[in-house]
């Protein structure tokens, strides 16, 4: 007997549906997230995994049993603390199945600590409202100064932080003062001595940055930092406040609404200045930079004053062209008056040689050529002195316009192995040859490296 698609089976069977894999997974998932709508979980947190991506995977467990979980990174982003293995929370969650693998899981939409559900639900309110009137906006936020002149610290005179901040400004800032506003950090009566530290720290506004810190603790022991009236009083702060409450899992309102914070009461210290090496060595980077820019502009100077100077007559040059010029005009005069005195001794002589007989003739010509010889050497030695003179006037403006006198105040001439002025480091590269020409003397050079001039 034959079977056709449409015929049943043997008796008592029907043709029965096939699924594929992925069409089974997506049915149960449907099931699933149908059949159970959120709920609250509470368990033990496990195999914790803090992605890349912000999204967050662990595992929630008890006594009997397991069951994997995932909070996308938009939900965990509003947690207000990040979990760690062994904590106890409750999740507000849905079941899911992840298909591709049919494991199933549990979607977290919430979170909060385990027996804490009000606290944290009425932390989630507060947070909400401040968010929604701005005190919790980055923009709104001050960066405190780099290197106040006095730190104030506001915490328990008792408390561990205090000792940890002490400890980190005197290591970081010695020369710092730190002024401590004592208030207490847990308990009833903690937000009204915080509030009134503050109040206090401003009206006497001796400190340029706050410190407001204490150790961890649970929930319960820093809800003192979650008080609404204290949030407000440090968003309305005159001085920068820098919070730094619990550990670095741990978030506050406090936390939420200071100008920084700090993961942990030590890290605070570290944010509220700059340390005192560090400041050394900017101060040392400085010092360096205004002597360089120091002795760049006394070279300025200097130049300017070697062009000045070739410009420049001095008094005893500017005396010696007087003296020059007065001697030339003397001499002028001098020999217009001989001139003068000349033409009429001539014109004396002519008269006198017309009645002079010839031997006398000739005795009175050889007194002339003999006081005409007399004058040319008078004026060979003349123009010979002049002369000498203009020789040494011209060397000594050729001795104030030449390169001598700039070597004298301490510069040096670099030539290259061919003889050519250096006059860039530019062109240069290590193992060049240089001659170094000095006032006095030279030296050969190899140029080791070149520095940028900043």
């Amino acid at each position: 007997m034959s079977l056709t698609p449409e015929s049943p089976g043997p008796a008592g069977f029907e043709r029965e549906q096939v699924l594929e894999v992925s069409q089974l997974n997506r049915r149960v998932a449907e099931v699933l997230e149908h059949a159970f709508p959120l709920f609250w979980v509470r368990g033990e947190v496990s195999n914790f995994l803090a992605a890349s991506s912000g999204h967050w995977y662990f595992s929630l467990k008890d006594a009997g049993a397991a069951v994997k979980a995932v909070m996308f990174r938009g939900r965990a982003s509003q947690v207000g603390f990040v979990p760690r293995v062994g904590d106890r929370v409750e999740v507000r969650a849905r079941v899911s199945l992840y298909e591709p693998r049919g494991d199933f899981q549990l979607q977290v939409q919430g979170m909060r600590r385990a027996g804490q559900g009000s606290l944290f639900e009425a932390f989630l309110r507060l947070k909400e409202q401040l968010a929604a009137e701005g005190l919790l906006a980055a923009e709104r936020k001050r960066l405190p100064p780099a290197r106040p002149r006095a730190i104030g610290v506001i915490t328990s005179l008792r408390a561990a932080a205090l000792r940890d901040v002490i400890t980190a400004l005197a290591r970081r800032v010695p020369h710092v003062p730190v002024i401590i506003y004592p208030a207490a950090v847990q308990g009833a009566e903690a937000p009204a001595q915080l509030l009134a530290a503050l109040h206090r720290a401003n009206t006497r506004a001796e400190v340029d940055v706050l410190l407001l810190v204490r150790g961890g603790g649970s929930i319960e022991d820093l809800w003192a930092f979650n008080h609404e009236a204290l949030a407000r009083a440090i968003a309305a702060s005159d001085i920068p406040l820098i919070c730094g409450v619990g550990h670095e899992s741990d978030f506050t309102i406090a936390d939420l609404v200071a100008d920084v914070r700090a993961p942990t009461p030590t890290a605070a210290a570290e944010l509220a200045c700059v340390a005192r090496a560090e400041s050394w060595q900017q101060v040392q980077g400085w010092a360096q930079a205004l002597a360089r820019a120091h002795q760049r502009r006394l070279e300025r100077l200097a130049q300017r004053v070697d062009r000045a100077a070739l410009r420049l007559v001095s008094p005893g040059e500017r005396l010696a062209r007087q003296r020059e010029r007065l001697q030339r005009l003397e001499e002028r005069l001098r020999q217009a008056q001989e001139r003068r005195f000349e033409r009429w001794r001539q014109r004396l002589q002519r008269l006198d040689l017309a009645r002079l007989s010839p031997a006398r003739l000739v005795e009175a010509r050889r007194r002339d050529t003999a006081l005409l010889e007399g004058r040319l050497q008078q004026a060979m030695q003349r123009t010979h002195r002049e002369r000498a003179q203009a020789v040494a006037h011209a060397e000594a403006r050729l001795r104030a316009l030449g390169p001598q006198q700039t070597l004298a105040r301490g510069y040096t001439i670099a030539r290259d192995a061919e003889g050519r002025v250096v006059r860039a480091a530019e062109g240069l590269a290590a193992g060049d040859r240089l001659r170094l020409d000095f006032a006095s003397g030279a030296a050969a050079v190899t140029v080791r490296d070149t520095l940028t001039e900043t």
